[in-house]
Formats: C-alpha cells, sequence, structure tokens
C-alpha cells in the first residue's frame, strides 16, 4: 500500500477513534444526567446517532481504500484525545457542568477535524465528506454551548 494511502486510512481511522470517544462521551453524559433532564438525555442520544452515522461513512471510506479499521477509543494518538478527559470529568451532574463537560469534547472533535483538514495528502472527494462531517459536529457543538450559556 503506497504511502499516501496509508496516510489518508489513518488520518479515516483518527476520526473514527474520535468519534467513538464522543459516542462513549455522550452515554456517559445520559448516565450523570438526571431524570427530570430527559430534553438533554435526548439530544445525547441524537449526538450518539450521529457519530455512529458518521463512523460508518469513514469506515465505508476505509475498506474502500484497502485499509485495516481501527476500533475502540483512543487512549494516545496523533490528533487530539479529550473525550476520554470528559468521560472522567462529571463531578457535579448539574446541566451546566455536564454541558461544559460535553462542549469541551465537542472542541476535541473539532480539533480533530481541523488537524485531518490540515493534511495535504486527503483527496479531494474525501475532503468533502470530512468538512461536511466538520459541519454538522460544529452545529452540534455549537448547540451544546448555547445550552451551557443558557444554563451559566
Amino acid at each position: 500500500m503506497e504511502k499516501t494511502n496509508k496516510e489518508v486510512i489513518e488520518i479515516l481511522n483518527d476520526l473514527i477513534l474520535i468519534n467513538n470517544d464522543r459516542i462513549i462521551g455522550y452515554e456517559r453524559a445520559i448516565k450523570e444526567t438526571k431524570t427530570e433532564d430527559a430534553d438533554l438525555k435526548a439530544l445525547y442520544a441524537s449526538m450518539i446517532g450521529e457519530s455512529h452515522k458518521i463512523k460508518l461513512a469513514l469506515a465505508n471510506e476505509v475498506q474502500v481504500l484497502h485499509g485495516e479499521l481501527s476500533t475502540g477509543t483512543t487512549n494516545s494518538g496523533k490528533i487530539y484525545r479529550a473525550w476520554m478527559d470528559v468521560k472522567a470529568a462529571f463531578t457535579g451532574h448539574d446541566r451546566h457542568e455536564i454541558l461544559e463537560s460535553c462542549e469541551f469534547g465537542e472542541d476535541a472533535a473539532q480539533k480533530a477535524y481541523k488537524t485531518a483538514l490540515e493534511h495535504e495528502g486527503l483527496p479531494a472527494f474525501l475532503r468533502q465528506t470530512v468538512q461536511q462531517q466538520q459541519r454538522t459536529l460544529k452545529a452540534s457543538h455549537d448547540e451544546i454551548k448555547a445550552l451551557r450559556d443558557q444554563y451559566a
């Protein structure tokens, strides 16, 4: 496999891993959110679904490139690894604190996508996919941030 393909597969796998982290982070947020905050639980569940769809699209591209798919979550690595911190950060369990932790994770996802898009070897057709995913995640980020600000 040529070097460029390997690099592209690595970028896509890093994005898969950050989405895995995002899923686990929101699953934790659902568990830590109070029962009366059903609106937040529904929002988190929709963001989990969003990351599953994104992961599927990325996984398809990795397979097209004949790459091996990364599974699990990030433990170390090259892009940005903050959702692991988010999962450990839930302490106060109030709306503002949980939303603040989720926003931190969303910031991490944005940085991961920015780093991926800065890579020169990312082919144009994949760049479009990654840019669209970044816009989708940015909308979620902005929604979390607006809610956090509302409960500050």
